[in-house]
């Protein structure tokens, strides 16, 4: 009899125990969490305790009832778990361990400079950044050029970040010295989930060898070589230096974990914008009229040679290419979020529904079930790319059941765990849709199905299970 459910203490969820002992139902959870939740829903109601290994982990699958959840910041932490998370997986000693008071503070902080005014200024120079890279893409592409559509997201996506935030290598070949660094990122980036799965990394192969030469990458007789990163790292090295115990290892590590928060989910979620624009003749057309558009309505020349520049408001009233980006992001993302209770406590729920909660219990949100949800979001498993566009302005209003829901899309978390840098990557993407469609065309030249990779299931945006082929040529 494989699993049991069965009431603990009063107000407990049912709570769903695996027949191995400590795994719970680690294994068929990971296999597919999506399913699974949505089986256990149907069985138990939207409250339910999952033992999965060793951890119990209590899921709140009524979306009306996530704002009490993101509400009670102060019971249900989430800090102390990125923390501890990140360290390990990025080899830097924890922040919460008392040797280093404020960092945390500090750190988050820094964030600012994400948004407002200097998050134009960053935007800007990633634009200028892209611009570049697509200028050099162009001087290769004569005629037809053929490339593989992930590696090529992964390649100007992650050039154009870390031109942006770090600075440029001055060596002659930068080009080259950045594609190395992405090249042992991807291999690095291949065991992030077994890192966040908690799987020790001497298990892994190359990827502690691979992660260290990353961190050489970040010390800081390296970085001051860099000419003209941005203010949010800039500010991120002033605070680390403040830290006699942080050693120089440490401090790289940590600018070796922002990176990868910079372009571990920006990558993959271009990718599916991509992928879905060029699926879908319609929606491409859309969007590159919109483009084309703003560019004659401000004057603008498309072409590389041209600098093309939009200010935040052009970038925010492109209502498609908006709509386009949001719709792949509902149809892409995957995270859980998590909050871990502080003490033994009763979580107050809409309708006198009550939960109990112990001591370093878990709670996780999980979006995907609402992304895909055919009550909110009709015929979900098909990409609309207008969903979110409503008499040609933005949609915002979603009901479920007839009642107008407060969260509705959440590919960047929620609450206290939201991304800092969402405004950033959306911007990102946005500039690199536009670039591309405003200089190129582009087609899918395989009709081969991508499908989800469902091993990041529950870390963010999930990864394509193949490349496919596509290609470009300058527009005429």
């Amino acid at each position: 009899f494989s699993f049991s459910v069965f009431n603990r203490k009063t107000g407990e969820p049912p709570l769903i125990n695996g027949w191995i002992p400590y795994l719970g139902k680690a294994l068929i959870f990971r296999k597919d969490a999506f399913k699974f939740l949505l089986d256990q829903q149907k069985k138990l109601g939207d409250i339910f305790t999952v033992h999965i290994a060793g951890r119990y982990i209590t899921f709140i699958m009524d979306p009306f009832q996530y704002v009490y959840v993101i509400r009670n910041s102060k019971q249900l932490e989430f800090h102390e778990f990125a923390d501890k998370m990140a360290s390990k997986t990025f080899d830097y000693p924890a922040l919460s361990n008392g040797k280093f008071p404020d960092l945390k503070e500090n750190l988050h902080r820094i964030y600012q400079y994400l948004q407002g005014k200097p998050l134009d200024i960053i935007s800007d120079h990633m634009m200028k950044n892209l611009q570049d890279i697509f200028e050099w893409k162009c001087s290769q592409a004569t005629d037809w050029e053929t490339e593989k559509m992930y590696k090529f997201c992964c390649s100007v996506m992650f050039e154009a970040s870390f031109v942006t935030l770090y600075g440029r290598v001055p060596a002659a070949d930068g080009h080259k010295v950045i594609s190395e660094i992405r090249d042992k990122f991807i291999k690095f980036d291949a065991s992030f989930p077994y890192l966040a799965a908690n799987i020790p990394i001497e298990l892994l192969g190359a990827t502690k060898k691979v992660r260290k030469e990353l961190i050489h990458h970040f010390l800081l007789q390296n970085m001051t070589k860099w000419l003209g990163g941005s203010k949010v790292v800039q500010a991120r090295q002033d605070i680390f230096e403040k830290y006699e115990l942080l050693g120089d290892y440490d401090k790289a590590a940590h600018h070796f974990a922002f990176l990868w928060a910079s372009v571990g989910n920006t990558i993959p979620a271009t990718f599916w914008a991509m992928y879905y624009l060029l699926r879908h003749p319609e929606a491409l057309a859309a969007v590159r009229d919109e483009i084309d558009h703003l560019l004659q309505s401000t004057g603008q020349n498309r072409g590389p040679t041209y600098n093309i520049h939009l200010t935040r408001e052009q970038l925010d009233n492109l209502v498609y290419l908006e709509s386009a980006l949001n719709e792949s992001l509902r149809m892409c993302s995957s995270s859980m979020n998590i909050r871990i209770s502080q003490e033994d406590f009763v979580l107050k729920l809409e309708g006198n529904q009550e939960v109990s909660l112990r001591k370093g219990d878990w709670i996780a949100l999980y979006p995907q079930i609402l992304h895909m949800d055919p009550e909110v979001y009709e015929d979900p498993k098909e990409y609309k790319f207008d969903r979110y566009i409503e008499n040609g302005k933005k949609k915002t209003t979603f009901y479920k059941a007839g009642r107008k829901l407060k969260y509705f899309l959440m590919p960047f978390g929620s609450g206290i765990s939201m991304c800092p840098g969402r405004f950033l990557a959306m911007n990102e993407m946005k500039m690199f849709l536009f670039l591309l469609l405003a200089h190129f065309d582009v087609e899918l030249v395989e009709n081969k199905a991508v499908r989800l990779d469902n091993s990041r299931m529950g870390l963010g945006i999930l990864l394509p299970d193949v490349d496919i082929d596509f290609r470009y040529k300058l527009r005429s």
